[in-house]
């Protein structure tokens, strides 16, 4: 299935026009996008950590986990909207770039990931950290590094 004439649709939206056009739109929206990162990877980096038991160890996962949650989802939404202006300034660009296809094929398996499976091992109370933890935080990290690995690889290739 050739992709390319939805690619190349989507560069054509007046958004992907728009962003295009403007000296300063990109680099706010990337911006801001950085900063929805930033705060994702805290949220991720504060379960995973906990998960595998190597931070904040008196402070039970699933209570740290109703406290992050607000925080992981404000960073998606604002992840996930910017991300797409920014695809849709260069589209046909991503269509190309093997990092694109890592990050977008690996994104929804973290975000499924981490809804599914992770929030169900850190929703459980108590303080232990056990095995099935740790692999959920190491899987968890993994995936993560490589969805922003690969986003941050967009830019340079």
């Amino acid at each position: 299935m050739n992709l390319l004439p939805f690619f190349e649709w989507c560069e054509a939206t007046w958004i992907g026009e728009a962003i295009r056009g403007s000296l300063w739109l990109f680099p706010v929206i990337e911006a801001v996008h950085l900063l929805g990162l930033c705060v994702l990877g805290g949220a991720v980096l504060i379960i995973d950590l906990r998960l595998l038991g190597l931070g904040l160890r008196n402070h039970p996962v699933a209570q740290l986990t109703r406290d992050i949650r607000p925080w992981l989802i404000g960073s998606l939404v604002v992840m996930l909207t910017t991300g797409t202006a920014l695809f849709l300034s260069e589209s046909i660009k991503c269509y190309y770039n093997t990092s694109f296809w890592v990050k977008i094929t690996t994104l929804p398996i973290a975000l499924l990931f981490t809804f599914a499976v992770r929030n169900r091992i850190a929703s459980r109370e108590g303080l232990a950290t056990t095995a099935t933890s740790k692999l959920v935080g190491a899987i968890s990290l993994t995936m993560w590094f490589v969805v922003a690995a690969a986003g941050r690889w967009i830019g340079f290739s």
